[in-house]
């Protein structure tokens, strides 16, 4: 009985906090997030005695919010800046929106005046039709008069308006075209070239692989990369990677004795006392201990290694005005190594950790141009970093 109690308390001041909530948002005039709440409190048990103040809050504030709606479209529709238009057309969604949302959990009885809610809901079918269309035409002639220009956020801000027009009225018109030719003339052309200053032949694989954009992963819809020029193509940036030095280790194979110890355990054993004589336990047993062992292991360790270490320079050029605009140095390594052993004795006496050496073999080392083409893989990420913090137009 004492539980249900507490249960019941429970629940009753839970949802007078809901209520509580919900008139806070209406009486601040959130009038959207209160009819959220009201409906999603609604959704069941709507009959419930418990359940009426949302209904009576549900019911002001759809009013409110209708009201201030449809004040707000009527002062845009006096004023002549198309600019109003998008949202004139966006308050007709929301009204249709707000009563779509209602439907479901009516009707809504009002216990105490023996009514229903009232919701006076319109139809807003036209003037969402009519706010789109005339939405629709003025973002097509705004950006084919942006498109006129010669200026590139211009381009992208046609763009992104056909984009938003296409998006609520598809294929409106050559819309796709117009986003084709906005894409294309607000994109920022870069032109990539590798420049070897070092005194070694660098490899063409790994020239192409640098300068093959499509494989760094780049998100940046206005920023195009090429390595060879293009016709009709107005470059506005260079991207040079020079190459300052390609150094590369010899082959180097070292080699390292040393003597390991160790006591491991062999088995159990008799507990004897000083004198030699078995030691028993309380029920007359002989006591057996653990039996440990000295081990020693020689083992002759070799190392493989050789590494590549790049450096170069990375500028970013204005072809506007011919001009320097950033440098940023790197350093890209790659290292090759290889270790495996050998023993003469007892193998328990190494390290645990150790033991996996003794199974691994001598093997080839990588030639110079593989030593090269591997540190690349580096080098690249680190173009791809520098690029992603560094866009060519801030």
């Amino acid at each position: 009985m004492k539980k249900s109690l507490l249960l019941l308390s429970f629940i009753i001041l839970v949802a007078a906090c809901g209520v509580k909530s919900t008139q806070n948002l209406l009486s601040s005039g959130n009038y959207d997030a209160a009819i959220n709440k009201a409906v999603s409190n609604l959704r069941t048990n709507k009959e419930k005695k418990g359940k009426q103040d949302y209904i009576y809050l549900l019911e002001e504030a759809f009013a409110k919010a209708k009201e201030r709606d449809l004040n707000a479209i009527n002062l845009l529709a006096k004023d002549a800046n198309p600019v109003k238009l998008e949202k004139m057309y966006n308050m007709y969604l929301q009204l249709n929106s707000r009563q779509e949302k209602i439907k479901p959990v009516l009707p809504l009885g009002l216990i105490r005046e023996g009514r229903n809610a009232i919701f006076p809901f319109d139809n807003y079918n036209d003037q969402i039709i009519d706010s789109k269309n005339a939405l629709s035409a003025y973002l097509y002639a705004n950006s084919k008069k942006l498109l006129l220009t010669d200026n590139k956020m211009n381009f992208r801000k046609a763009y992104d308006d056909l984009g938003y027009l296409n998006q609520i009225n598809p294929n409106y018109k050559d819309v796709l075209s117009l986003m084709d030719n906005a894409l294309f003339k607000g994109s920022d052309y870069v032109m990539v070239e590798t420049i070897n200053q070092t005194n070694m032949i660098i490899p063409a694989r790994l020239q192409n692989d640098l300068l093959d954009f499509s494989t760094y992963g780049l998100n940046d819809k206005w920023t195009v990369y090429h390595s060879s020029k293009q016709k009709g193509i107005k470059y506005d940036y260079g991207m040079l990677i020079r190459f300052n030095q390609i150094y590369i280790s010899p082959e180097q194979i070292n080699e390292k004795e040393f003597v390991k110890e160790r006591k491991v355990k062999e088995g159990s054993k008799k507990l004897l006392d000083d004198r030699g004589k078995e030691v028993l336990d309380k029920d007359g047993k002989v006591i057996m201990v653990d039996n440990f062992r000295d081990v020693t292991i020689r083992i002759y360790e070799f190392r493989q290694f050789k590494s590549c270490q790049i450096t170069a320079i990375v500028d970013y050029v204005s072809y506007q005005d011919n001009r320097l605009l950033k440098s940023f140095p790197l350093t890209a390594e790659n290292i090759f190594e290889n270790i495996y052993s050998k023993y003469k004795g007892d193998k328990r006496a190494s390290d645990d950790n150790y033991a996996s050496y003794f199974d691994n073999n001598r093997l080839l080392f990588p030639t110079n141009e593989q030593m090269v083409y591997d540190t690349a893989e580096d080098l690249k990420l680190k173009i791809k970093e520098i690029i992603s913090r560094n866009p060519f137009r801030n």
